[in-house]
């Protein structure tokens, strides 16, 4: 039997670098709420959100005074849940869920491999056609030795809280070498870009894209479509993907 629209669902992961360009020469944060909108995500899948930042408020001026969930999700996503990884003087910054349907918030947990690299795992639930849906955001290590920590970390959070449901693990995963597919696919996961082109999107660095850093992972959905958003090379270092989902 073939769902209607209401069991659709589009996703859309970026690494925001903290709202600026790739070098830091300039605010990018207003543009990067137009492009997203653009889009029309119903889940948005958000690493290195600067929530808060006093100094770029007088470094750049027309930065946002409200906190950046806000300032994004306001009268368009009706949902947030951020979750604090790094913080420091002016501000703090980590990852970020934003959704049309409502967030049942879950923790934000504490997968840091290293003690200079702080990272987490956000964990929210939310409906598609009366169908709960687990959604992990992430952000791991830069080294592979800690990834495969935070993995095995992740993958048993996973099977603790979604227990073999519908499950999206969208974010930046500084995988460059495609170590993290398999044990995914071991979980019941399927990244989107491997799906249906054989390799994850190369996403990284925006400016020319080498490297499949950022993924979609999948389960319990079926892969409609998938897309690299090209055209916003410098917004970020990293480029945003999309993907067209529906409960199976």
């Amino acid at each position: 039997m073939t769902r209607n629209k209401a069991g659709r669902l589009s996703v859309m992961t970026m690494n925001v670098h903290k709202g600026l360009s790739p070098l830091h020469r300039r605010s990018t944060i207003y543009e990067l709420r137009q492009k997203m909108r653009q889009h029309h995500p119903d889940l948005l899948f958000l690493q290195e959100l600067q929530q808060e930042h006093r100094g770029r408020i007088r470094r750049f001026g027309q930065w946002p005074m409200t906190e950046l969930t806000h300032f994004l999700s306001e009268d368009f996503w009706h949902d947030s849940h951020y979750g604090k990884n790094v913080e420091y003087p002016d501000g703090h910054h980590g990852n970020a869920i934003l959704s049309k349907n409502p967030l049942h918030k879950g923790q934000n947990y504490d997968i840091s491999a290293y003690r200079f690299e702080r990272r987490g795992l956000l964990h929210s639930v939310t409906q598609v056609a009366g169908i709960f849906v687990h959604c992990f955001c992430v952000h791991l290590a830069l080294f592979e030795r800690g990834r495969e920590r935070q993995l095995n970390e992740i993958i048993r959070y996973i099977d603790t809280l979604a227990e073999g449901g519908p499950a999206i693990v969208a974010g930046d995963f500084n995988d460059w070498r495609n170590r993290v597919s398999q044990p995914m696919q071991a979980a019941g996961f399927n990244e989107v870009f491997e799906m249906l082109t054989g390799a994850p999107a190369k996403t990284f660095p925006s400016i020319k894209p080498m490297l499949p850093m950022d993924r979609i992972y999948v389960r319990g959905l079926k892969i409609h479509s998938a897309e690299i958003l090209h055209e916003w090379l410098k917004l970020s270092d990293h480029l945003g993907i999309t993907a067209e989902l529906e409960i199976l």
